[in-house]
C-alpha cells in the first residue's frame, strides 16, 4: 500500500538533511499545513529563537516519516522484524507529535497508518476519526481508511469512504482505494453491495469516517 503524506517544513528539513533524501522517495504530497503561528494559534515559542509548538510537532511528524520509509525499504528486503520495529518508533514518534498539537490531522493520519502496520486497529481507527473530526475532508485519510475496513473485512464502511472521496473530487486516492477494494471483491463476491449514500450535511460531522467509537 501506498503512503501519501505532506512535506514537512523548511526548517525541519534544512535541520535534518539526512531525511531529506529518505522523504523524496515517497509517492505524492498532500497540501501541506499551516506551520506559522497566525494559521496556528495554539503554537507558541518557548523562548527567543526557539521553535514553536507546531514545529516541535513537525519534527516529530519528520522522524517518523523517515521511520516509515526505512520500514517500508526492510519490508521490500524481506526483513519484517526490523520493519516492526521502525513501524513502532515511527508510531511513537507521531503520538509525540499529536501530543504537541493535537490539531495537527497529518500527524493523526499517519498514527492511523503505523497503528495499522502494528496490528492495533483499534488505536488506527480513533486515529482516523480524529484526523477527519478535524478535517473531513483529508483525502489521504479516508482512503487509508477504507483500506483499514478492508482489512478487517467490512465492504460496506470501504464503500461508504469510496462514495465519500467521489464527493470530494479526489480521483487518485479514489482510484487506489477502489482497486483494493475490487481485489477484495474479487476474493470476497458475496460481499459486494449496492453503496450507503452519505448523508446530506455530513461533511462537518465528525462521526461521518464510520468509525467512531471504535
Amino acid at each position: 500500500m501506498r503512503i501519501r503524506m505532506f512535506a514537512p517544513s523548511i526548517l525541519v528539513l534544512l535541520c535534518t538533511a539526512p531525511l531529506a533524501l529518505a522523504m523524496s522517495q515517497e509517492p505524492r504530497n498532500p497540501p501541506p499545513p499551516p506551520t506559522d503561528q497566525q494559521a496556528n494559534p495554539g503554537a507558541s515559542a518557548s523562548g527567543p529563537g526557539q521553535p514553536t509548538v507546531r514545529q516541535e510537532a513537525e519534527h516529530s511528524y519528520a522522524l517518523a516519516y523517515e521511520e516509515v520509509g526505512k520500514a517500508k525499504k526492510d519490508l521490500e528486503d524481506g526483513k519484517a522484524k526490523n520493519a516492526e520495529k521502525k513501524f513502532r518508533r515511527a508510531l511513537e514518534r507521531c503520538e509525540q507529535a499529536v501530543a504537541l498539537d493535537e490539531r495537527y490531522h497529518e500527524a493523526w493520519n499517519l498514527l492511523g497508518y503505523t497503528a495499522r502496520k502494528t496490528g492495533d486497529y483499534d488505536k488506527a481507527f480513533k486515529a482516523y476519526d480524529r484526523c477527519l473530526a478535524i478535517k473531513p475532508d483529508y483525502a489521504p485519510a479516508r482512503e487509508y481508511l477504507g483500506e483499514a475496513w478492508l482489512d478487517k473485512g467490512d465492504a460496506k464502511k470501504a464503500r461508504d469512504q469510496m462514495v465519500w472521496l467521489e464527493r470530494l473530487g479526489a480521483a487518485e486516492e479514489l482510484k487506489t482505494l477502489k482497486t483494493r477494494y475490487d481485489a477484495y471483491i474479487a476474493a470476497h463476491p458475496d460481499a459486494a453491495a449496492a453503496p450507503t449514500p452519505v448523508p446530506a450535511g455530513a461533511d462537518s460531522t465528525p462521526a461521518a469516517s464510520g468509525s467512531a467509537g471504535r
